[in-house]
């Protein structure tokens, strides 16, 4: 494998009241709320890394006082260490990717063991750190992430700002930046590095994986040069991410060909492969359409986030099922008819029930038009003044409209946003109509990107093929986890298809399609929602300490481990028993 160029690494000390794993929050500070900024308009890095660090646990964990974390399952202890960060790069992109590692003071120096993780969607570095930090630090693995050229360092054009190394804004020539498009007017709005670097980062984000865990083994060997070289033959490296970090890592399993990775372990992973498999472009598209009519039908009346306070579906998804009839695609005359004909659509596509009744909080929540919107931007190498259909980034302003950025949320992008607008004061604009269904005509013209055949359909189609896994060596022990009931990454476009083709080609991974699981941890917080699934995390953690015993007690790999016959959650707390993980 290629080397890793090393630029410009930032050192910083972690301990007493800053750790490695909570900032010196504890689990208690990270199920509070934000510690507020003593300046706001210019937090120190500080302050930033503490946010970022409770904004990535609170966005993948479910901390809520029913769901167990840190009594039933997992656990935040103080793990005090070294903190090495870098701007790296993939020979021939435009924008970094950025690594860090987390090297915790216990580090097993007799048991060298390398965590190294993508983060989760498209969140920046520590988007992991709930998974690969908790399990790792203290065990004392060294920690190594990446943010797969994804990440919230936003670029401003309205004061020409992006994000500097240690999380701060700064000008453009300033320092180097996190992501620095080319210039443009002061009213061009965001620019987001996965979106708009021109770089198709998904494609490399294998690449993205092993380079961190380059990055640290470099830094091992500069920690302890007495001990170096830190190697793959004398290190043990083990890759695990959960949702896009997932597909990660198994993009980074399909390029190893010698035994760089001592295992993998992927949690609900946004894999694709050609053979069954569906792309996210392609099922996101066609749910961002179909969905909200489907929903309305009546076998999904008692869905959390599929009915409002009247017991009624969204007034936006019946007007889309009215809408769907207009065009002729649906027929009858009642909403009856429509959204039973929209639920049979998505049957014969492959969705199940149980993955569109999770898939409501998606619809609610608007996420298939923002996750569309952006990815084909990414596919199609766009600007963030040349985005397709439409669509561009601004700052909200008043009503619907852009307005100016507020300083304040901008000082913090860093640290608060998820990866990928709208949120924390950017607003998706554009792609609409005056209409009664505005939004219908944007997704409609994302949708005709996948199944059309012009010049930039093509574009696209090569991009997504490019993000395919490639078949990862047999010798590899690998884990793939998935919960049944996942609506945004369902089980059988993205890691049935996966194994499948695995076993097919005479590999034998371990899958566990975990009943009562769905994709984010962090919505089981929410009332009615929590009591009807299990959190996906604790499987997470159990397959590692398999792998565990595997590489360094001797345990045998357990190729005959059966799904764990999990249990709805219920109204109350959490128990060991509904997660069946003896």
């Amino acid at each position: 494998m290629r080397e890793l160029d090393l630029g410009e690494v930032r050192v910083t000390e972690h301990r007493g009241h800053d750790d490695l794993l909570s900032a010196g929050l504890g689990l208690h500070g990270l199920i509070g709320v934000p510690t507020p900024f003593a300046n706001p308009l210019k937090p120190s890095a500080e302050a930033l890394r503490r946010r970022a660090i409770h904004t990535s646990w609170k966005g993948v964990a479910d901390l809520g006082p029913l769901g167990g974390y840190g009594t039933v399952y997992g656990g935040v202890v103080d793990v005090p260490g070294r903190e090495y960060q870098m701007f790296a790069r993939i020979p021939g992109s435009s924008a970094p990717h950025r690594v860090l590692l987390q090297l915790p003071d216990n580090f097993d120096r007799q048991k060298r063991c390398l965590v190294v993780t993508a983060s989760s969607g498209s969140r920046g570095i520590y988007g992991g750190i709930a998974l690969a930090g908790a399990w790792g630090l203290p065990r004392g693995c060294a920690v190594a992430y990446t943010d797969k050229g994804a990440g919230s360092g936003y670029y401003d054009y309205a004061d020409d700002s992006g994000v500097a190394l240690d999380g701060r804004r700064a000008s453009r020539g300033e320092a180097e930046l996190e992501f620095q498009p080319a210039p443009a007017s002061v009213t061009a709005g965001i620019a987001i590095k996965q979106l708009h670097s021109g770089d198709n980062p998904e494609a490399e984000w294998g690449r993205h994986v092993i380079q961190a865990a380059q990055f640290g083994l470099a830094m091992l060997d500069r920690a302890y040069p007495e001990e170096a070289p830190f190697t793959a033959e004398n290190t043990k490296i083990i890759a695990t991410g959960l949702s896009n970090g997932g597909g990660a890592v198994l993009q980074a399993a399909g390029l190893d060909r010698h035994g760089f990775f001592a295992g993998v372990v992927s949690v609900e992973p946004n894999v694709y492969v050609t053979e069954g498999g569906r792309a996210l472009y392609d099922y996101a598209t066609e749910a961002a359409i179909w969905l909200p009519c489907a929903l309305s039908d009546a076998r999904f009346a008692g869905v959390p986030f599929a009915r409002g306070p009247d017991g009624r579906p969204p007034n936006a998804w019946l007007l889309r099922c009215a809408r769907l009839r207009a065009q002729g695609v649906l027929n009858g005359d009642t909403l009856t008819e429509h959204a039973a004909q929209a639920h049979r659509y998505l049957q014969r596509r492959g969705w199940s029930d149980e993955a569109m009744s999770t898939a409501a909080s998606t619809t609610a929540f608007d996420l298939w038009r923002a996750i569309a919107a952006g990815y084909a931007a990414s596919y199609l190498r766009r600007s963030a003044t040349d985005m397709p259909c439409g669509f561009h980034y601004a700052p909200s302003g008043v009503g619907a409209l852009p307005g100016v950025p507020d300083p304040l949320a901008r000082a913090s992008w860093w640290a608060d946003a998820s990866g990928i607008p709208p949120g924390n004061g950017i607003g998706l604009f554009g792609g609409v109509n005056v209409s009664p269904d505005p939004t219908l005509v944007g997704e409609e013209c994302l949708r005709a990107l996948w199944t059309g055949d012009s010049p930039e359909s093509q574009v696209l189609h090569a991009s997504i093929a490019a993000t395919a896994a490639k078949l990862p060596r047999r010798d590899l022990p690998l884990w793939i986890l998935h919960g049944t009931g996942d609506g945004l990454l369902p089980t059988a476009f993205t890691s049935e298809p996966y194994v499948a083709w695995l076993r097919a080609e005479e590999r034998q991974p371990i899958y566990w399609k975990v009943p009562h699981a769905q994709h984010f941890d962090a919505f089981l917080a929410y009332p009615g929602f929590g009591d009807k699934h299990v959190p996906l995390l604790p499987y997470g953690y159990a397959a590692l300490d398999h792998l565990w015993a595997h590489l360094y007690e001797g345990a045998r790999w357990p190729l005959d481990r059966i799904t764990p016959a999990a249990k709805a959650r219920g109204p109350g707390v959490l128990s060991r028993h509904a997660l069946d993980l003896a």
